[in-house]
Formats: structure tokens, C-alpha cells, sequence
């Protein structure tokens, strides 16, 4: 079992999780991010960590998100790995809790 990145990153892309990641698991993208399930450890310090509540065991998945478990191993293989905090996106706190944003990704 890993963590998994959630739909309710895209367009924020707050990176507190990166900070209390203790096997650099994270990748980043454009305006998302995601977990390497090959890295991860289920050490749970990333969860609570997630201004938007974006971060969820992958037992733990809401039905509608359980796509993104595919995602966050496809795209942790492309892009490159996330090991220091960052500014979130400008109009993060505007994008924070709206739903309907996977179209909104970029790879």
C-alpha cells in the first residue's frame, strides 16, 4: 500500500508534504504532484501535512478517486523528483476544493 496524490492538487500544488517526506517519494509537475508508489513507505507524515486534503492512503480512496492510483505511478516515472518546499501556485487558495479539475492537469 502507498499514499496517494488526489485531484484536489491540481492547481494548488502546496508542497508541505514534501517537507516531512522522509524518502523523497514526491514528483513534481507543472501544477500537480505525486507519489512514487515504488518509494513510498507508509510512514503517514504526508497526510496530515496536505493544506488541501489532497493526500489519502490508497486503501483509503474515495470511490471517485481511486483513477488517480494509476496516475501517481505513471507520472512519478516522468517527472522528476520534488525534495524541497516551494510557493504554491499563485491562485492555489482559489483552486483549493473545487471539484472537476483532472481535466485541468498538466503533464
Amino acid at each position: 500500500m502507498a499514499f496517494v496524490v488526489t485531484e484536489n492538487c491540481i492547481k494548488c500544488k502546496y508542497t508541505d508534504c514534501v517537507d516531512v517526506c522522509p524518502v523523497d517519494c514526491f514528483h513534481e509537475g507543472p501544477n500537480f504532484l505525486v507519489i512514487d508508489p515504488e518509494e513510498c513507505i507508509d510512514c503517514t507524515l504526508c497526510e496530515p501535512e496536505c493544506p488541501a486534503n489532497a493526500i489519502f492512503a490508497e486503501d483509503e480512496l474515495p470511490a471517485d478517486q481511486e483513477q488517480f492510483i494509476e496516475l501517481n505511478a505513471e507520472l512519478a516515472k516522468e517527472w522528476p523528483v520534488i525534495t524541497e518546499v516551494k510557493d504554491p501556485l499563485p491562485d492555489a487558495d482559489d483552486w483549493n476544493g473545487k471539484p472537476g479539475k483532472l481535466d485541468l492537469l498538466e503533464r
